[in-house]
């Protein structure tokens, strides 16, 4: 470590080992070795800030400015509910090996080889910051603002010294590109939106203590959402309260979510989830028991399940004289409606009903398993269904989703206790002020996926064909290639991105993308690609306040930040990098606005304190920004049970659909589904204004390239990771295996066994690593965990005629292929071949 207080207490360390080791005529001298001095710990507190959806509060132990320890929270009681202890789990508690880490980086650099490459020199903050500040405003000046791009990125989940510094900046400068929609949620946003939700509405597990019957399709929280104030510890507490409660779990893969939990797993394919929701639908409707128990709840609150609804809708909104719905009028077809095309009749006769055995050949449930799931909701009494979010990161994950989220409706019980509407669950916050990223002028946005697509054809993409939004109307260009992207805290410029091996091709022409700056903590496989590399301070050598981010389960906590270690080598804070940026353009007075970091923290702790629903937290918040950060802590636990869509099915408050209503048939999506071009070549490519299961490239029906690739590949979320984050610290990586699982029964037809090598291969690319051979995924499925980093060896090519990525990241073989209505990223839709390397 270079670092001056821990060289010294290195060498004192050094000094008594040699003393202790010496051997001299006579041994006496060294029989009481001498201690190294020791100062005594401070502690302070920090929090783990990684995209997982919780930010729990880690405590920090330093001696001499060197951190020692780091712990996790103890402070109060272990009792669940009873603002219980947030404790971090494995990742957290390896901050101290991730803040030392030798990938560190330690001083600005600048590329001198090719992008891509990772060759940098050293270089002084004045000149990375001119640098920056004058490429800005060249290339403002010579493309317009709209080239200039701030790409996703979630490495971080500051609250004063975020990535919002370098919205300021680039707000300064005239604006930047908009980027809507994530990697984690596009199409459950846009598909629950379409419906007359949000895809976290759903009732929060405190609810299950009401329910006898709770389904997960693609729900996996053990492993997603690990924090002692999660929401597996919710859910694990939810399960162990209802002794009553009937579990079945639906997923391609046996996750740690059940693992004794449930009572049932049923081993899906992957992307076929509408396909088994529908045939659940068809036992519903076909026996008649929608009609005897539910078509007065879906005739009063939705709209499109039947011919009936849906010319009724029609009427109302021709007698409204409202133009915002006389406009969807020619979009609404009633021969279109969910009911006939669940039974096969009227238009949708050819397509046939969606039976039990028809679903059965595509999910690979058996057909007397998805009967007996269908009798098991209707004879419930209050049904709790969650579709999590592998269900929407397929080619077909828009309509995925909105298929699995009917079958709460057809019950015709939302809004009751213990009752949900398949949505994901509702959370707990208190809230935190943070930094403004001031106005930015520029209005334009593009999907978040389509970046490196801008890179190339920005000047044409349009609302009509690439879902860019808020043009002129559907046919104006953007009008502008992206020139510039500032990467911030993100691996999302490769890592997490599809199709790693054709982004690097692009990313490494540098007469596109002329500019690119990334600012992190350590030398990810995207700061590789970088123009110019900022060296972030690392959490424990921060300063902020943060609240408990967006998934931490039921109870809300606010953490004051206090930086247990001065900033390491020449790192800074992102609100003093940028500080730099903004006085070489001229700006810093707009940018600091007369306030230092300490004056910041101070204002915006005080807009916290007047939050309403931070008035509840224990302790109390104190006076000062400096008493809250001596305290470190504060939590509230709300012990109501919240129930989905409670304001509108008991309170009558409209949604925010055109008809008010939910929507089994989409307005939106009829609109879209009718104005916006799709590319015909491209299976499943489309969109339907009811839900409708989609077969689609490379998903389990796609014939074209079965042969050639037999196995459907999915990703998943490892404990060992959050994303791409932490794949540096060893420990991790040693405690949850980089493998790709693979079924016995697939294992076997190739002659693999356990632990050996092998390569995983389609048309995008090679990656190597080890095979898991395990019962715990269902045949003719591999499953590998996402996040681990790109790392070509460009000394070997591999049967996709790229070169070998021995770093075993799964999207070094996922497509770039924007999903229909989200424009958003197909993950988990894939074919490939797996033989031993």
């Amino acid at each position: 470590m270079e670092r001056r207080s821990f060289l010294k207490a290195s060498a004192a360390l050094g000094c008594a080992a040699t003393i202790t080791g010496c051997k001299t005529s006579s041994d006496d001298a060294n029989v009481v070795p001498p201690k190294p001095p020791v100062v005594e710990e401070v502690q302070t507190w920090s929090a783990c800030l990684v995209n997982c959806g919780s930010n729990c509060p880690v405590k920090v132990f330093s001696s001499d400015g060197v951190i020692t320890r780091v712990e996790t929270d103890h402070e109060t009681t272990d009792e669940y509910g009873v603002n219980h202890q947030i404790r971090a789990c494995a990742r957290g508690r390896s901050l101290k090996q991730r803040t030392y880490a030798p990938d560190r980086l330690k001083t600005p650099m600048k590329r001198v080889g090719k992008r891509g490459e990772g060759k940098f020199v050293p270089i002084s903050w004045d000149e990375a910051a001119s640098t920056i500040a004058s490429e800005l405003q060249r290339i403002a000046s010579e493309y317009g603002n709209k080239s200039i791009l701030k790409h996703y990125g979630t490495g971080a989940y500051y609250g004063f010294s975020s990535s919002a510094c370098f919205n300021r900046i680039l707000n300064l400068n005239g604006g930047f590109l908009n980027i809507y929609g994530n990697y984690s949620w596009a199409q459950q946003n846009e598909a629950a939106a379409a419906t007359g939700f949000s895809s976290t509405s759903g009732s929060n597990l405190l609810a299950l203590k009401d329910s006898d019957l709770f389904i997960g399709l693609g729900y996996n929280p053990s492993e997603m959402r690990q924090s002692g104030s999660g929401e597996g510890y919710d859910f694990l507490n939810a399960l162990q309260s209802n002794n009553n409660l009937e579990v079945i779990m639906i997923d391609p893969r046996y996750t740690d979510s059940m693992v004794g939990k449930e009572d049932q797993w049923l081993a899906i394919r992957p992307g076929t989830d509408a396909a088994f929701a529908e045939a659940v639908a068809y036992e519903m409707i076909s026996s008649g028991w929608v009609d005897k128990h539910s078509k007065a709840f879906l005739d009063k609150f939705c709209v499109g399940y039947d011919k009936a609804s849906l010319e009724q809708l029609i009427t109302d909104f021709k007698a409204s004289g409202d133009d915002s719905k006389l406009q969807y009028i020619p979009y609404i077809k009633p021969e279109d409606n969910y009911k006939d095309y669940i039974l096969g009749e009227g238009k949708f006769v050819d397509k046939g009903a969606r039976t039990p055995q028809w679903a059965a050949k595509v999910c690979g449930i058996p057909e007397a398993k998805i009967k007996a799931i269908a009798a098991k909701i209707m004879n419930a009494r209050a049904p709790f269904i969650v579709t999590g979010a592998g269900v929407n990161r397929h080619a077909n994950g828009e309509q995925a989703m909105r298929a699995c989220y009917m079958l709460s409706f057809l019950t015709g019980k939302v809004g009751q206790p213990g009752v949900s509407n398949g949505a994901l669950p509702q959370q707990g916050s208190l809230s935190r002020s943070g930094l403004s990223g001031l106005a930015n002028p520029v209005k334009e946005q593009i999907s978040f996926f389509t970046w490196a697509e801008a890179i190339e054809r920005g000047h044409e993409m349009t609302a009509r064909n690439d879902g860019v939004r808020k043009t002129e109307d559907l046919d104006t260009p953007l009008g502008a290639d992206v020139k510039a992207i500032f990467a911030i805290n993100s691996n999302a410029l490769i890592n997490q991105h599809s199709d790693c091996n054709g982004t690097a091709k692009i990313l490494e022409d540098d007469n596109k993308c002329e500019l690119i700056v990334v600012c992190d903590c350590w030398m990810t496989p995207s700061a590789k690609f970088a123009d110019i590399l900022l060296p972030d301070t690392s959490w424990l050598e921060s300063n902020d306040l943060v609240n408990d981010s967006y998934a931490s389960g039921i109870m809300g906590y606010l953490v004051a930040m206090k930086a247990g270690i001065e900033p390491l080598w020449e790192c800074k804070s992102m609100y003093d990098m940028c500080a730099l940026i903004a006085e070489k353009m001229g700006k810093l007075g707009e940018y600091t606005e007369g306030k230092d970091e300490a004056a910041w923290l101070e204002e915006l702790y005080q807009k916290t304190r007047t939050y309403s629903n931070n008035a509840n937290a224990e302790p109390a918040l104190p006076a000062t920004y400096a008493e809250a950060q001596d305290i470190g802590v504060f939590r509230a636990f709300n012990g109501t049970a919240k129930l989905a869509l409670d304001s509108y099915i008991n309170g009558g408050k409209a949604l925010g659909t055109p008809s008010g209503k939910v929507e089994i048939y989409s307005l939106s999506m009829a609109l879209k589904g009718t104005e916006w071009n799709f590319n015909d070549k491209v299976k499943g490519d489309y969109i339907t204004a009811i839900p409708q299961y989609q077969q689609t490239w490379e998903g389990y029906e796609d014939e074209d390239t079965k042969e050639d690739y037999p196995l459907q590949l999915v990703g998943f979320h490892t404990k060992g990771r959050t994303h791409s984050s932490y794949h540096n610290v060893p420990w991790l990586r040693e405690a949850v295996e980089d493998a790709v699982w693979m079924n016995p029964i697939d294992a076997q037809a190739r002659g693999l066994t356990q632990g050996v090598k092998v390569q995983v291969w389609n048309d995008r690319g090679t990656i190597e690593l080890p095979v898991r051979v395990t019962p715990r995924v269902a045949p003719g499925v591999a499953a590998l965990g996402q996040g681990a980093w790109y790392q070509p060896d460009t000394n070997r090519t591999g049967p996709s005629g790229h070169i070998v990525d021995v770093g075993g990241c799964i999207n070094t073989l996922t497509r770039y292929q924007p999903s229909p209505l989200a424009k958003g990223n197909p993950q988990h839709t894939n074919r490939v071949q797996i033989a031993k390397a």
